[in-house]
């Protein structure tokens, strides 16, 4: 009998901490009409009604330096227009575009829909070899997909090999990200910038206040340069994020606060104009994913 009843208050004691904690996938707007084109049923299956659970879709959104016009290039069975120009008809979302030696910049803007105690930000946008998709528009993807940094070679889709002691990747064309948390409507703090994981890593315990090493690196985008990533073309690339403890100092002095639903993390992603290749991004190319607990 004891142990039965030590059994017992042993689940209730764990209970409230397993409670309660599942999947999300946030998108900008309201998370459940996302573009399901660029999700997996098994992602799908984690979009949340944001009407239901009463997190403003205010002040998410999409910004790019360029026009917001271009096609979803990682779409195959795309139709495009006259000379591979509009009208676009592709399943996916309006693009903008940083071509080739020329410096620009993408913003997104979306809110938690649950109190996190995971965050990923997962960038996922088109990469063509420069001035491609003109002569092969939706078939360009098939031919001439890149990877930012990549060497480009001097024929039309080409790509330069490297020898022994030579860097494949060109560091210094590499998009920078800068993530920033803004208080939502349930919530009290100074904004402050997201520290992230390096991955691989060593994950070691952080010191107070935090230092840029081997384990984690600030997200301050183009402030110090060591916050690249590099995409390949239309897949994800995820950015495993520390969770933001209240009272811990970031890089910058900045003091964490624990995040709750509805605070909004604002991306950016900065491309250098040693740019090599042509960049396409899109609304849907951030996604915020990771665990969090249940609002009922």
């Amino acid at each position: 009998m004891k142990w039965l009843i030590a059994c017992l208050l042993l689940m209730f004691m764990v209970a409230p901490a397993m409670a309660g904690e599942d999947p999300y996938v946030a998108v900008v707007g309201n998370d459940i009409l996302a573009n399901t084109w660029y999700l997996s049923p098994k992602y799908v299956q984690f979009l949340y009604d944001q009407t239901i659970t009463g997190i403003p879709t205010t002040g998410e959104g999409f910004r790019a330096l360029d026009q917001i016009n271009q096609p979803e290039i990682c779409d195959i069975n795309g139709i495009a227009g006259p000379d591979n120009g509009p009208p676009f008809n592709d399943l996916g979302e309006t693009n903008a575009v940083v071509r080739k030696q020329n410096s620009g910049w993408f913003e997104w803007s979306i809110r938690l829909p649950k109190k996190p105690n995971a965050i990923n930000i997962c960038i996922q946008c088109g990469v063509l070899k420069p001035n491609t998709w003109r002569d092969l528009g939706y078939d360009a993807i098939q031919e001439c997909a890149a990877y930012t940094g990549e060497r480009i070679g001097t024929g039309f889709c080409t790509r330069n090999d490297v020898g022994p002691g030579q860097n494949p990747i060109i560091a210094a064309a590499l998009p920078m990200i800068t993530a920033i948390v803004y208080p939502g409507p349930f919530n009290a703090f100074k904004p402050f910038h997201l520290t992230a994981y390096r991955n691989p890593g060593t994950y070691n315990a952080i010191a107070q206040p935090m230092t840029d090493n081997q384990a984690i690196q600030l997200l301050d985008g183009p402030a110090t340069t060591r916050s690249r990533v590099m995409l390949k073309s239309c897949f994800d690339k995820c950015i495993n994020i520390k969770l933001p403890v209240t009272g811990q100092i970031n890089v910058l002095g900045e003091v964490e606060q624990d995040l709750n639903y509805g605070d909004l993390i604002y991306v950016r992603m900065d491309i250098p104009d040693r740019n090599t290749v042509d960049v396409y991004c899109h609304a849907q190319s951030v996604k915020l994913m990771g665990i969090g607990e249940a609002i009922w």
